[in-house]
């Protein structure tokens, strides 16, 4: 067990793996902001404004209508592999985005989340290195740290991971079983992979006998132009590609996806099979109908434009508030967050309760490191706020700032 955590009482004895396990920082911090009147940008969830309540009761209705012919079905288990209408449409997706892969290589998952999970449970021992980026998705890594793994981070800048960082640490480490990346508008820093970076860790990847774990819940929410081309279309031998409809749809569906090389792919199901059985044949279902005719393509770009105005909004009232203050932020080009980074010397993590005495709330940025964190950086989300409150919480926490370094 792991030396900080007292015995349980009574005899129950914990494995090393519960020993491992961390609640999310995120998490913890969501109960802070439910103190009325806090202006909410920790949370990384998307607009309940964009949720297609109506085309989902139209969904739901249709579903369970009297005399449907997926009534029942819907009701009952199902497939571990998932709905075959939604293999096909992710596999039709990911066409048309130059990643030919077959419906028989998707695996509907109960969220993308649970993919992160699976990957792990297939693909790490105790003991295994796992390269990620600088900083990563908190989520990946509580879904890794049971299997207990090594982590090496991996030098990133605004692009991502560079090919340079990428082979120093190959140069120091064995056989990682893979490195994971977030090529689209990442969480927690809002940054995107440009093409040629694409094609240099690929290459380098390849070259290495690297495999990927491509996690991609954002790649829709672009602002002005698409993403290139995933790293799957690049090397699909070598890469698991993981999607999600939280974003698009609705997180509260739990509806996600994997893509796997056919080598893997059955280690992945049996390992879903252990975990739930199968994704509920009842959301897939409603999620199938919604979606059959094009639905997807009118809606989608409702929320790019939200987001855009959003993210709009937040980037240009933090140059206003934060004018003079040695501030830094990114500039991201689609998705949900902007990555600040504060002067020299200030803690993100103790500025929080100043920052929501005064109204607003942020998610440190330090849970977000596999290793050798930057205090003194934060996330902010833009999505489920308005541009009146994004001008007022960035004016509370440049007055908080402000104060720290006075």
């Amino acid at each position: 067990m792991n030396p900080i955590d007292p015995p349980l009482p009574g005899p129950w004895h914990l494995a090393a793996r519960a020993a491992a396990m961390n609640p999310s920082a995120i998490r913890e911090i969501l109960k802070v902001t439910e103190r009325p009147g806090i202006l909410n940008f920790a949370g990384g969830l998307p607009a309940p404004e964009t949720f297609p309540v109506a085309a989902m009761r139209e969904a739901c209705a249709a579903v369970l209508a009297e005399g449907s012919p997926v009534a029942r079905p819907s009701l009952q288990y199902a497939s571990s592999e998932g709905l075959p209408e939604l293999r096909q449409w992710a596999a039709g997706e990911l066409g048309k985005q130059g990643a030919h892969v077959s419906p028989e290589q998707v695996l509907i998952t109960t969220g993308s989340q649970q993919g992160l999970d699976l990957v792990a449970k297939v693909l790490i021992d105790e003991g295994s290195r796992v390269l990620v980026e600088t900083p990563t998705y908190l989520g990946a890594l509580q879904a890794f740290t049971p299997m207990q793994p090594r982590f090496a981070s991996v030098a990133s800048d605004e692009g991502g991971v560079s090919a340079q960082g990428l082979r120093d640490v190959l140069q120091k480490e064995q056989r990682p079983r893979f490195i994971y990346l977030l090529p689209n508008f990442q969480n927690p820093t809002g940054r995107t992979q440009d093409a040629a970076r694409r094609e240099q860790i690929v290459a380098l990847c390849r070259e290495q006998g690297l495999p990927i774990v491509e996690d991609n819940p954002y790649g829709e929410l672009w602002f002005d132009a698409p993403p290139p081309a995933p790293l799957l279309a690049r090397w699909p031998e070598g890469v698991i590609y993981l999607g999600s409809f939280s974003k698009i749809l609705a997180p509260g569906l739990r509806l996600g996806y994997v893509v796997a090389p056919p080598l893997l792919y059955p280690k992945l199901l049996q390992a879903k099979q252990a975990a739930d059985l199968h994704t509920p044949g009842f959301n897939q279902r409603v999620v199938a109908e919604v979606i059959k005719d094009g639905f997807l393509d009118r809606h989608v770009p409702t929320i790019r434009a939200r987001y855009k105005a959003q993210q709009g909004a937040m980037l240009a009232a933090l140059a206003r508030h934060m004018a003079g203050l040695d501030v830094q932020w990114t500039q991201p080009v689609g998705g949900m967050f902007v990555w600040v980074t504060l002067p020299e010397g200030l803690d993100a993590q103790a500025l929080l309760p100043a920052a929501v005495d005064a109204g607003m709330a942020f998610v440190p940025g330090a849970p977000f490191y596999a290793d050798h964190a930057d205090p003194r950086t934060l996330r902010l989300s833009f999505v489920t706020s308005t541009p009146e409150q994004i001008e007022r919480g960035m004016a509370m926490l440049a007055g908080v700032v402000r104060q720290a370094v006075s």
